[in-house]
């Protein structure tokens, strides 16, 4: 049976609103414009249109994954983040507002070759490379598929020429240099935690959110292995969990790191810790 946009609107707000869907009625005209492949702000200008069997079809499926809490960026297969839209599959963690930070912190110093560890989507080097127009780097993830994800944006970006990738847990398999920074969002949510995350969070890769321990073992493998690699006076800057700050310091201060800082976001907590080398590099 054929309706009207708005039909179609009304009746997938109350769907998605009885699955539990906070912003119902946003969502539905963003699913909406994404299946008839126009700009959400256009939807308003074509209520009394009829939907094709094609598209009433498509924006079931739609409207049915997202009732069932797959992420919107899976859906839409994008997520828009530091004014670029990032590719986006279910084999990389969603690019999340809050990492918008680690990025801001980056770019508050000069840089011109940069390592990121557990690159995923490639949302946070790819970000930094689209502003410093001079600076080139490596990017590096243990998973095949989303290092797979990574070049494609890199290719979006236009900035295949400037990026290498490296398939590596962590720093062990990557190409001996030096970078003068290196960043990093590692899994950092405790286990009992991330049970209890929203069902969105749960079709994202399990790996890339937590490390099944305490939430600090990463940072303190990136920390000691990250020696090997830092150029004298360089930075090292890892996002973080609210609540990690005191203690991911306190590994870096063990490894002889220098002028650490624990560096808060716009909402006014904890999300970066950066430092440097570790005193005996320093010149």
């Amino acid at each position: 049976m054929s309706q009207t946009l708005q039909t179609a609107l009304t009746h997938a707000g109350k769907r998605l609103s009885g699955a539990g869907i906070e912003d119902f009625r946003r969502e539905a005209r963003i699913l909406l414009a994404f299946v008839l492949d126009i700009d959400a702000l256009q939807v308003s200008l074509r209520l009394d249109e009829t939907l094709t069997a094609e598209h009433s079809a498509a924006f079931e499926a739609a409207l049915k994954s997202r009732m069932a809490h797959v992420p919107m960026s899976h859906i839409l297969g994008y997520r828009e983040f530091y004014e670029h839209c990032f590719i986006v599959t279910p084999d990389v963690l969603d690019p999340r507002p809050e990492t918008e930070e680690l990025v801001a912190r980056a770019l508050s110093a000069p840089f011109q070759n940069v390592l990121d560890l557990g690159v995923g989507s490639g949302c946070i080097i790819l970000s930094l490379l689209a502003v410093n127009s001079s600076a080139c780097g490596l990017a590096v993830d243990c998973s095949a598929k989303a290092l797979d994800v990574a070049r494609r944006n890199a290719a979006k970006l236009q900035l295949t020429d400037r990026v290498r990738f490296c398939r590596s847990d962590w720093c062990v398999d990557i190409p001996s240099e030096h970078f003068d920074l290196i960043v990093s969002n590692p899994p950092y949510i405790h286990p009992t935690v991330w049970k209890g995350l929203s069902p969105e969070v749960h079709h994202e890769p399990k790996s890339a959110l937590t490390d099944g321990k305490d939430g600090l073992s990463h940072y303190a493998t990136i920390a000691h292995q990250a020696h090997g690699f830092l150029a004298a006076k360089g930075r090292l800057l890892f996002e973080i969990g609210y609540d990690q700050g005191a203690a991911v310091a306190e590994i870096l201060r063990k490894e002889g790191y220098r002028d650490i800082a624990i560096l808060e976001d716009l909402d006014h907590r904890p999300r970066v810790v950066s430092c440097r080398t570790r005193a005996e590099k320093a010149e």
